[in-house]
């Protein structure tokens, strides 16, 4: 290996124009790949076959309302203080239908009975008044300016009297409760919100289990603009359109905040740490071919950029700084004083380089293919924008090792040749060397080793302990709202274009809603069996009577849940339809609501009486049976996926025991089913990463330096840190889930880096003939100040992200610098002692009692 290390460290060094070359068309060929890189903001589109998702794959299948694609628009009206039930308000609602389908865009999108709120309630009633009708559960057929003349001709008393039948303190009409908020009065004629929906057809699954179509998105946005200029301030639009729009837009403006800012960060760290313009432009150089590199990658690869992605570039920045930093650092030190640098007395820029690729090489190897590890983990992830940001950082990351390891070394080498040759002396001083401050604060973890090695490990193991102990307590939730950006500070409203980001409501709305209303979202119970016996639909009611005590799931103002079933659907029917209600309450013997006999015959009167309504409950198969029931409810989103879930299942329970048997299902019920395997497959990815990168690290240590045992100290430490950094993110209130899981594997990936150039330092000095307190000293303050510099570059890096307006990307900005700090930390202060405890009992211990001071000036200072 180290015959290879060197034809490659002589091929940079003597070839160096040619490689020069070849990267730049190299890089000319990966930009072509940039244009056609994607956006997307879904992440969610997988499955894992559970019960629930083919529960819900045969609702999909025999259920005629759950065949058809929709989704559902809330446009929500407001008076703070003020009242929305007048006539006014009503007809007002009224002429802003009118307007949204006379436009083209929205209305190619509508589907049959689009719009649904309290005006058209109202309006239909006075209407089937006037004609001497009932109201069925389709409605009446009136067009919307029929409607709308129908309001008109109310007063204010003929609208309160009409609402208060409506909104009853005796049950009222359950559709028209469905308008008002949760904590509205029944019996009251004034509130000071109510909803409105806009059902459109969809091409495509939307919500928690696909992305919107494009002519969705366009179509919501021009809901918004419409009701906006009608309204302004008094109304607003929901719908997952103008959410995912919202969410891209938070992406865009996040990567024009948080990119410069990194870059700016980086240079005012190289600055203080090169000190030197032209090594700083050399870094920046890199930095622009990895990212291009990168870039190019996913657009000829055709992998999206998604919010996970936007720490990718950020990931870049950091890494490209870290290798920079090693390879100028040593290349000082070998220029300045060949000596403590190595054997090696070439100090001319060209022979310096090649001994310090010699040196480094395989390091720098070991450090890319431990990171690529960690990220290549993630492939093991169902959800396909994980695996893709970990292939993602994996080409980044080998793109970094060849770019800093050949174009940068080679470019340098040109350069100072040619300055050189003109009179320009290029040898500085490397950061951490030559005494001061810093290098004091360095050296004591060689102070500490030396002194008290059993110590340092008993203070490490301490923290520890109350690490895992945080990691027993972090909560493991995963919402819709992390990916929601919050408005942003008003300092940003002061940047310029094209860095000002734009405004962002919809988390303040979603909160409006989920207190007031409820989302477009719901839960299911999948009934199959014997739906006809007498004992199911008892359960049914059971079902509903418990339903209307669970916080997850809606209750209306009239004390009932928000359910869609057989027997709500025939109990609506046979308000409305008297010949229905008489069949309703022939079967229905002791009056309690729910029909105990000839259900069969019911369920086929209901059938040819309510068709539409009727196939969206109940299964009707070619043969004339009825195979299987839904029960549908509507959630209030104040609680988590989770609760939901489990108050669905427990709802199913209620099945046990009856001719039929229930399987919850719907939206909220497969997302945390996806949710929970998601959970599971970051502790896979953590463990592979751990195996993976334990296995690489004893292997190659046993094949270079004769000891698989050194490999496994020099992971030791890190494996510490993972712990440090889920009890971080208990303190910190910062949820540990299938985004921020990742950072596990990222702490290893990226953190053993930190370790491996500490411990391959150690060991080369040692090599080299030192003893073990002049290596280690030599490796605390010249690799340590290495490691400084490039540990405070990527903090920063990933720490501007705390300024992205996706709160997920700001967790995962602070988490991972966090992760970055105690890598460091752990590998200049703790792996010291580690290294010091196995040379003592398992390694060369005879290099503990040389003298510690070598010849010249150059001595490691005495230990007190």
């Amino acid at each position: 290996m180290m015959d290879r290390v060197e034809r490659f460290t002589k091929l940079v060094s003597r070839h160096s124009k040619w490689l020069i070359v070849g990267i730049l068309l190299l890089t000319v060929v990966m930009a072509g790949g940039m244009g056609q890189v994607s956006q997307e903001s879904d992440l969610n589109q997988f499955s894992f076959g559970s019960d629930a998702e083919q529960a819900q794959d045969y609702v999909d299948a025999n259920f005629t309302a759950a065949d058809e694609n929709t989704t559902n628009v809330q446009i929500i009206f407001r008076e703070d203080g003020g009242d929305v039930l007048t006539k006014e308000s009503l007809v007002r609602e009224i002429e802003l239908q009118q307007e949204l389908l006379e436009d083209e865009e929205i209305r190619s999108t509508l589907a049959d009975q689009s719009f649904r709120g309290l005006s058209n309630v109202v309006a239909q009633t006075a209407i089937a008044q006037q004609r001497n009708q009932t109201v069925g559960p389709g409605g009446v057929d009136a067009t919307l300016e029929e409607q709308r003349q129908a309001l008109a001709s109310m007063n204010e008393e003929e609208i309160d009297a009409m609402l208060a039948g409506l909104l009853g303190e005796n049950g009222g009409q359950s559709a028209a409760f469905a308008f008002v908020p949760r904590d509205f009065e029944a019996g009251s004629t004034s509130a000071d919100a109510r909803a409105m929906f806009v059902t459109q057809r969809t091409t495509a699954d939307t919500g928690p289990e696909g992305q919107t179509p494009e002519n969705i998105t366009d179509s919501q946005l021009r809901m918004d603009e419409i009701v906006d200029d009608r309204y302004g301030d008094n109304a607003f639009t929901f719908g997952s359109g103008i959410v995912n729009d919202e969410i891209n837009r938070s992406m865009s403006d996040s990567m024009a905040i948080v990119l410069p800012l990194a870059l700016l960060f980086v240079v005012l760290v190289l600055t203080i740490a090169y000190r030197d313009l032209l090594d700083i432009l050399l870094g920046v150089s890199g930095i622009f071919l990895v990212l291009i590199w990168t870039f190019g990658f996913m657009g000829w690869t055709g992998i999206t950029f998604n919010q996970i992605m936007i720490a990718v570039p950020v990931l870049l920045v950091g890494l490209s700084i870290d290798y920079a930093i090693h390879v100028f650092m040593r290349h000082r030190e070998q220029r300045n004083d060949p000596d403590e640098a190595g054997p090696d007395t070439a100090t001319d820029t060209r022979g310096a380089m090649e001994v310090v690729l010699m040196g480094l090489g395989a390091a720098l190897l070991w450090v890319t293919i431990t990171a690529m590890i960690g990220f290549l983990s993630n492939l093991v992830s169902p959800l396909p924008p994980i695996q893709d940001f970990g292939l993602a950082s994996a080409f980044g990351i080998a793109s970094t090792l060849l770019i800093y390891g050949t174009f940068v070394p080679a470019l340098k080498v040109e350069i100072d040749e040619f300055l050189e040759g003109r009179g320009w002396d290029r040898r500085k001083q490397a950061f951490g060397t030559g005494g001061g401050r810093f290098s004091e604060v360095l050296a004591g973890g060689k102070t500490l080793a030396r002194r008290t090695p059993w110590a340092v490990v008993a203070f490490a193991l301490l923290l520890t302990v109350g690490g895992v102990y945080g990691a027993t307590q972090v909560d493991t939730s995963f919402q819709q709202e992390d990916f929601l950006a919050d408005d942003p500070p008003g300092w940003m409203d002061s940047l310029p274009e094209p860095f000002a980001p734009g405004e962002y409501q919809i988390k303040q709305q979603l909160d409006f809603v989920d207190e007031r209303f409820s989302r477009d979202q719901q839960t299911e119970i999948l009934i199959r069996g014997d739906v006809t016996d007498p004992a199911t639909l008892e359960r049914m009611a059971a079902v509903q009577e418990d339903a209307a005590q669970r916080d997850s799931l809606v209750t209306l103002p009239n004390g009932r849940a928000a359910v869609e079933s057989p027997l709500t659907g025939m109990q609506a029917l046979a308000d409305a339809n008297e010949q229905f209600n008489a069949s309703f309450t022939a079967a229905d013997t002791d009056g309690d609501g729910v029909p105990e006999r000839n259900l069969r015959q019911l369920y086929d009167a209901y059938y040819a009486a309510a068709p539409g309504e009727a196939a969206g409950t109940l299964q009707l198969t070619e043969d004339g049976e009825y195979a299987a029931a839904r029960m549908t409810f509507t959630v209030s989103g104040e609680e988590t996926t989770s609760t939901t879930a489990s108050d669905t299942r427990d709802l199913a329970d209620t099945f046990e025991g009856s001719p039929a048997t229930a399987t919850a299902t719907g939206q909220i019920v497969v997302f945390d089913v996806i949710e929970q395997e998601l959970f599971s497959t970051v502790i896979q990815t953590l463990i592979v990463t751990f195996i993976a990168v334990f296995a690489f690290l004893m292997l190659a240590y046993r094949f270079v330096h004769g000891s698989a045992l050194l490999g496994a100290v020099t992971l030791l430490p890190i494996l510490l840190t993972v712990t440090w950094i889920l009890g971080s993110m208990y303190l910190l209130g910062v949820p540990f889930n299938v985004i921020t899981g990742t950072i596990t594997s990222l702490t290893i990936g990226l953190g053993v880096a930190y370790n491996i150039h500490i411990s391959e330092r150690y060991q080369l000095e040692i090599d080299r003939g030192q003893d073990a307190w002049t290596a280690m000293h030599r490796a605390v303050t010249g690799t340590g100040g290495a490691l400084l510099g490039s540990a405070g570059t990527t903090i920063g890096g990933f720490g501007v992200l705390a300024f992205a307006i996706l709160p997920a990307l700001q967790q995962f900005g602070i988490i991972t610098g966090l992760t970055i700090a105690y890598a460091f930390l752990g590998s200049v202060f703790v792996l010291p002692s580690f290294l010091v405890l196995w040379t003592r009992y398992l390694g060369p211990s005879e290099t503990l009692e040389r003298d510690a001071a070598p010849s010249g000036n150059t001595a490691a200072p005495a230990d007190e």
